[in-house]
């Protein structure tokens, strides 16, 4: 992926820190991460040598996304020269890190290579916006969640369906979301009368599908959706939350989880005590603190 594709997929999701108080009306404390370096990790499989591996996209903001310095606390990106990982993911990755006392290491990869990976063991952990999904927990161990994430809509502010306010005011438009998510296979099929097209490799290019008129619509969750309306003042989030006609999602399908290679529960136990630490409202808040930092284009 080249530096000016990158940049401009990360400039999809600018928010201003304005953008808060969509998660939550009062500023929320954010402690310390719990000291447990007083415990031994030395035999738990894969952070025997005091490094836990982590793979993500970098390019998913707001949960994570690719720069060109260490600013806000990026962490290098393994095998780049230059690259650094900042986000939501790695704010809660150095979270868990800093309570065991581990070195942190990072690795890019395309989302359908996530899950072969941590299976493979090639990586420690998946933190990347994933859904625990059950089809998922079959594959991999997960821990958490370490995000809860509503599903939304985005249109165009020109498009007939803006004031949608329900699933059966997007009948009849054509729409999309990234491949293998439960945004592509559990929500879509959920509007009757909608054309789905080919479900976008990432998230940016879902956004791109929709900002350039080749959908009339995509479903994603809530952080991405306000990322993209920062970006492009054309778009408009469609919220359905309040409505009886809005998507049926399961537990699993809006938690958000560490992936962990089956079997592994002495690694999942270990990132467990560290989120059982935080709740949701923590959770909002670290959230809040990435999208007001994702990085603007240089184009």
């Amino acid at each position: 992926m080249t530096r000016r594709l990158i940049a401009m997929l990360t400039a999809l999701c600018l928010v201003l820190s304005m953008s808060a108080a969509a998660f939550a009306d009062e500023a929320v404390e954010i402690p310390e991460a719990p000291d447990f370096t007083d415990v031994d990790t030395s035999a738990i499989p894969g952070v025997e040598d005091g490094v836990l591996t982590i793979a993500m996209e970098c390019a998913y903001a707001p949960y994570n996304w690719t720069q060109y310095d260490d600013s806000n606390g990026a962490v290098p990106i393994s095998g780049t020269d230059n690259e650094y990982a900042n986000g939501y993911d790695i704010m809660i990755a150095k979270r868990i890190c800093q309570a065991y006392g581990w070195d942190l290491e990072v690795i890019r990869t395309d989302w359908d290579s996530l899950v072969p990976g941590v299976q493979s063991g090639l990586y420690d952990a998946v933190i990347a916006g994933q859904s625990m999904t059950e089809d998922r927990m079959e594959e991999v161990e997960f821990a958490g969640p370490y995000f809860y994430a509503s599903i939304v809509c985005l249109t165009t502010a020109d498009s007939e369906f803006a004031d949608a306010q329900g699933l059966a005011d997007l009948a009849g438009g054509s729409c999309t979301a990234q491949i293998a998510t439960i945004w592509y296979d559990n929500m879509l099929p959920q509007i009757e009368g909608a054309d789905v097209q080919p479900a976008a490799e990432t998230a940016p290019a879902m956004l791109m599908a929709l900002e350039s008129g080749m959908v009339d619509f995509v479903c994603t969750d809530m952080p991405t959706a306000l990322g993209a309306c920062a970006a492009y003042d054309d778009m408009v989030l469609l919220d359905f939350s309040g409505s009886d006609d809005n998507f049926q999602a399961d537990e699993g399908d809006i938690n958000i989880g560490v992936s962990l290679q089956k079997g592994n529960t002495e690694l999942k136990d270990a990132i467990d005590a560290v989120l059982g630490e935080m709740d949701a409202d923590m959770f909002n808040a670290i959230m809040d603190q990435a999208i007001a930092i994702q990085p603007l284009s240089e184009e």
